[in-house]
């Protein structure tokens, strides 16, 4: 549904639309077969109506776009403002139906409207209501979501027959895996637990505590706890809250989970995530939630994310292309790259900690996520499965970036590089057998640490008014000599 949305945002071909209209009567004819055939359905079920309602709008978006933008001059005043109105109407329309379909369907309406720095603003600004306002599902409905796996195949079959460059029974597969972890309580309970013990040397991290007595797997009961939203700039302004602090530290908090523990919370959207400033303290708390949905990476994949951020944030062409092969990204690694930065192939070359993103790049960025949807959705399919909740995680955290305008700033990848350097140290300390060896290590990490600390140190200087002052008094000492 996402790579849906995205080709539409930059048009179709009519090709497209006599498809789509063609095929309502092999989408009646599936949802008939799917009826028949599923054991656990009877006439009062409503998995033929969701499939319905999403080969239907489908339809309509698709020949929204093609009809409304035909005859008008690309490029001009009034195709801007048609392309807005399409957007909004078509986001309108995705959004009623996530609200209708819910389960999944909310899951990926979320995550679209987490991705401020990839969609339209129309398309972002109409399902964050998904992030705090989702429609409640009942016991029953939420296990028919379950059982109807069939119908999202069914789906997505049609879905390709429309755009036969896209593959995506990926998500089928992922969806299957991932749905019963994420409604067993006990589960949650269990890594939120987990996670809150793993991370207790961050004191500005508040995970809620469970009540173990009153809960069962249908039954979660944990502390309340309540904030506003993390991408809600204007509550962190009212309310004190130093927005740059908080990405710095839901930065810190990612790192430790991926680089370090390989432990990770992968549903990190803004209703997921709240802030909070105590009145006594006046200290800023992050506050994550629902602990359904998390990530255990192996530690050869891990090894090698490490290094592969290590060489992105180095500039390392070389080890970049090494690292991202060894992660199922083959030939097209500059596109991976691309992927895991949201940076142009030229900003990677050139090192993503030199340069915010600029308003050129991010249009090309934009672009180029429509142009290039066919290799992604090949990328998506060669990758391990462990990367595909962590491309979520990426996106949905750049999302929060985005809406703070706080992306991409040096000290996120400090923080990486030190998470990054901690991790393959104790790697290296694990395999070796040498008490020399060891040492060697660890001297080397202290090492590599401290010239962090010093780097960041002169980034600060360079900053702040101190900076500033010593600058210019060493400029006029070397004049005056």
């Amino acid at each position: 549904m996402k790579a849906i949305s995205a080709v539409l945002l930059h048009g179709g071909s009519p090709v497209m639309a006599r498809r789509a209209l063609k095929l309502a009567s092999l989408a009646a004819a599936a949802s008939g077969i799917y009826l028949y055939g599923n054991k656990f359905m009877d006439p009062n079920d409503f998995g033929v109506v969701r499939v319905g309602r999403a080969i239907a709008t489908t339809a309509v978006i698709t020949y929204d776009y093609l009809t409304s933008l035909r005859n008008v001059p690309y490029g001009s005043e009034e195709y801007d403002f048609l392309k807005s109105q399409v957007h909004l109407r078509s986001a309108e329309r995705l959004r009623e139906l996530c609200c209708a379909n819910r389960g999944t369907f909310i899951k990926v309406g979320q995550h679209l409207g987490a991705l401020d720095y990839l969609l339209p603003e129309e398309y972002t600004r109409t399902l964050k209501v998904l992030h705090s306002q989702a429609p409640q599902s009942t016991r029953q409905e939420i296990e028919q979501v379950i059982r109807e796996d069939l119908g999202k195949e069914v789906l997505l079959l049609i879905v390709k027959h429309i755009f036969p460059d896209f593959e995506f029974m990926w998500l089928v597969e992922e969806a299957k895996k991932n749905l019963p972890l994420e409604l067993d309580f006990l589960n949650e309970g269990r890594n939120a637990e987990r996670v809150a013990q793993m991370l207790k040397n961050f004191d500005f991290l508040k995970v809620p505590r469970i009540y173990w007595e009153l809960s069962t797997r249908r039954v979660l009961l944990m502390e309340f706890m309540e904030g506003g939203q993390v991408n809600d700039k204007a509550y962190m302004e009212k309310n004190g809250i130093d927005v740059n602090e908080i990405s710095r530290n839901l930065g810190k908090l990612y790192s430790e989970m991926i680089f370090v523990n390989g432990f990770v919370h992968c549903d990190p959207h803004p209703g997921n995530v709240l802030v909070k400033k105590c009145p006594d303290s006046g200290k800023a708390y992050i506050i994550l939630l629902d602990h359904g949905l998390y990530q255990v990476l192996s530690e050869s994949f891990r090894m090698d994310y490490c290094r592969l951020w290590q060489a992105l944030i180095k500039a390392d062409m070389k080890r970049v292309q090494k690292y991202s092969r060894r992660l199922g990204a083959g030939d097209l690694y500059p596109l991976f790259a691309c992927m895991l930065t949201a940076r142009s192939w030229e900003s990677v070359n050139r090192g993503i900690d030199q340069s915010p993103v600029s308003a050129s790049e991010d249009v090309e960025i934009r672009s180029n996520a429509a142009a290039y949807l066919p290799q992604i959705t090949q990328l998506l399919n060669s990758v391990p499965r462990q990367m595909l909740l962590l491309l979520k995680t990426n996106d949905l955290l750049r999302g929060i970036e985005s809406a703070l305008h706080t992306r991409a700033s040096a000290s996120s990848f400090l923080n990486m590089s030190r998470c990054c350097i901690r991790a393959v140290s104790t790697y290296q300390r694990s395999k070796s057998h040498s008490i020399f060896r060891r040492i060697h290590i660890s001297l080397t990490e202290a090492l590599s640490l401290w010239q962090i600390n010093l780097y960041e140190l002169f980034l600060w200087l360079k900053g702040s008014g101190l900076g500033n002052w010593v600058i210019a008094f060493l400029s006029r000492m070397h004049h005056s000599t």
